[in-house]
C-alpha cells in the first residue's frame, strides 16, 4: 500500500488535485481499482499536507434485477471511518431489457456518471475521485486513436461546470500490477462484476492488444503516458 500511496501522492501533487477543505467522493464499483484507491485515500488523510475528507459512493445497476451485495465494502468503509452511500438503480432494466443495447458500455457509463455526480453533490462533496490507473490511460489513448483518429485521453483533473464538480484521478501514475499487489497485501474486498458484458468489450480487446505489443515494445504503456505529457495532451 505504501508504494501505491507514493504514486498517488505524486499525481496529486503534480496536478494539484487536492486542496485543504476538499470533500472527495470515491466512486466505488467494488472492483480492485476503486477499492484500493478508497483505502489509500483514507490512509493519506492522516498525513497529506492538505486536509481533506473522503466519502464513498456505489452506483448499483442491479444486474439481473437483483441488488448487488456490497456488504464487504460497507465493512471496509466502517473500518476506514468513511461515510458510505449505495444508490440502487434500474440501469440494468433500462439498458439490457428495455433498450436491449448491443454495445451497452458507453450508455451505462454515462448514466452511472450522472448518478454519481448527483449523489456526490447530495453528500456535500466538491470532488470525485475515479480509479483509472496508468494502464487505463494508455488503453484509452489508443482507443481514441484507432476509433477517432485523435491522440487524446481523459484528463488527470477536469471540471464539470454544470455540476460544479472536479474529477480527479489519483491512480494515474500507478500500474495495474501495483493495484493488484496492494489489494492482495491489504486483503481488500473485491466484488466480482455481474455485468453481462464484463470482459467482452472493446476496451478489453485493446487491453489484450497492448499487452501483446508490450512483448516487443518494452514499457509501451509508460511510453504512451510520456507522449501525453510531452505533448501536453488532455491536460497531462
Amino acid at each position: 500500500m505504501q508504494q501505491l500511496m507514493s504514486y498517488m501522492r505524486a499525481a496529486m501533487e503534480k496536478y494539484n488535485m487536492v486542496q485543504s477543505g476538499d470533500v472527495i467522493a470515491v466512486g466505488v464499483s467494488g472492483g480492485k481499482d476503486s477499492t484500493a484507491m478508497l483505502a489509500a485515500l483514507a490512509e493519506l488523510r492522516r498525513f497529506y499536507p492538505e486536509s481533506f475528507e473522503v466519502k464513498a459512493i456505489t452506483i448499483d445497476p442491479c444486474f439481473g434485477g437483483k441488488e448487488g451485495d456490497f456488504s464487504e465494502i460497507e465493512t471496509l468503509c466502517k473500518r476506514l471511518r468513511v461515510e458510505y452511500k449505495i444508490k440502487r438503480t434500474n440501469l440494468y432494466h433500462i439498458i439490457f431489457e428495455t433498450r436491449k443495447e448491443k454495445n451497452p458500455c458507453s450508455l451505462c457509463a454515462r448514466m452511472r456518471r450522472g448518478m454519481l455526480h448527483d449523489e456526490a453533490k447530495a453528500l456535500g462533496c466538491n470532488k470525485i475521485a475515479l480509479g483509472h490507473h496508468l494502464d487505463d490511460a494508455a488503453d484509452t489513448a489508443l482507443m481514441n486513436l484507432f476509433n477517432g483518429g485523435v491522440f487524446e485521453c481523459f484528463s488527470p483533473v477536469s471540471y464539470l461546470s454544470r455540476k460544479d464538480l472536479y474529477m480527479i484521478r489519483p491512480l494515474i501514475f500507478a500500474r495495474e500490477s501495483d493495484v493488484i499487489k496492494a489489494v492482495k497485501r491489504e486483503n481488500l474486498p473485491v466484488i466480482k462484476s455481474a455485468c453481462p458484458a464484463d470482459k467482452n468489450t472493446e476496451r478489453e480487446e485493446i487491453k489484450l492488444l497492448v499487452k501483446d505489443l508490450s512483448k516487443k515494445y518494452e514499457n509501451l504503456e509508460t511510453k504512451i503516458i510520456h507522449a501525453l505529457q510531452k505533448g501536453n495532451v488532455s491536460g497531462w
